[in-house]
């Protein structure tokens, strides 16, 4: 199974956990609203990539099991495939983000308000309609 990286739509109540990346040139998608997620690693399934990732990034360890909504989707930052979840966390389990070390700081934003934000990242954007439209 090749792919690139996997990310997740974390909700904790009725919201999502979001991060606002870093404003670097280097980086795709600078200064945008972004989910949990990232670069797969050597040899991880997506729901690996992505239990690590959303560690690394909020502090919140999940077993694969609490991952629902998986599909493939295809991005051209980097070019390829990668890996959309969704995660259903009680209110409250905001209070365990610890916040890693990349982005500027993290929030919790309804769903309608990440979707019609023009500093959300677009395909992510594409991705929570189409799971929300799934319900």
């Amino acid at each position: 199974m090749e792919f690139h990286g996997a990310k997740v739509a974390v909700f904790i109540g009725g919201r999502v956990l979001v991060a606002l990346r870093d404003d670097f040139d280097h980086i795709p998608f600078p200064e945008c609203w972004d989910f949990a997620g990232g670069g797969r690693e050597l040899g991880e399934s997506p729901e690996e990539c992505v239990l690590r990732e959303l560690k690394e990034e909020f502090g919140l360890t999940l077993i694969s099991d609490q991952l629902v909504g998986k599909w493939a989707y295809q991005t051209t930052v980097p070019v390829g495939t990668a890996y959309f979840f969704a995660a259903h966390l009680p209110t409250g389990a905001e209070s365990g983000v610890v916040f890693g070390e990349e982005g500027q700081r993290w929030m919790l934003m309804t769903p309608e308000e990440y979707l019609s934000r023009s500093d959300a990242i677009a395909h992510l954007q594409d991705c929570l309609r189409v799971y929300l439209e799934r319900l």
